[in-house]
């Protein structure tokens, strides 16, 4: 008895069934969506720190021979450096990505959906500080980016962040994963 009174609800005292206790499950995704968020976030922080403080006007280091090296680079535009003269336009667009995730966060009911918005948003805080204050001013500061493989663009960890949570839902979504928590197959 006990078993069917937690399943549809304890009697209340006029004898009706009262509605189960909702348990805040949605809070916790939204606290690992925040907490992810923010360690992608120092992460990037403190690297870029880190390169502007030892790295910048330096010799770049090679990490592995011509395959990967540290290099610090500033990067008004977007990937690969295209773009240099819409650098307000890539701030808008970052601080957009940062409020529909926070407004997407009270809808959030699945674990890997709180893992992939986190690093988005992470990563495009990452990159909106550097636009905001880094010089030559207020939305129109360059990008620190300092990992530079062979053949392939410079980029920083930010950017990792931004790529890997966009592949997590790529692959959610692949998987008919909602944010809700709730899984179609289509």
């Amino acid at each position: 008895m006990a078993e069917a009174e937690r399943i549809i609800g304890t009697p209340d005292v006029d004898g009706e069934a009262a509605a189960p206790a909702e348990r805040p499950k949605g809070r916790r995704k939204i606290a690992v969506l925040f907490g992810v968020a923010v360690v992608a976030y120092l992460i990037d922080l403190v690297s870029k720190m880190i390169v502007v403080a030892k790295l910048e006007h330096h010799e770049p280091i090679e990490v592995v021979g011509d395959l990967l090296k540290f290099e610090a680079v500033r990067n008004p535009g977007a990937a690969f450096g295209m773009g240099e003269a819409f650098t307000v336009i890539f701030t808008c667009i970052a601080a957009t990505v940062i409020i529909v995730i926070a407004r997407l966060a009270r809808k959030l009911y699945s674990l890997p959906w709180a893992i992939a918005l986190g690093l988005l948003l992470g990563g495009a805080l990452g990159n909106l500080t550097d636009r905001i204050f880094r010089s030559p001013g207020v939305f129109e500061g360059a990008v620190v980016d300092f990992i530079a493989p062979a053949h392939f663009a410079v980029f920083n960890l930010a950017d990792s962040a931004i790529v890997c949570g966009g592949f997590l839902i790529v692959i959610l979504s692949f998987r008919g994963l909602d944010p809700d928590g709730t899984v179609h197959k289509d």
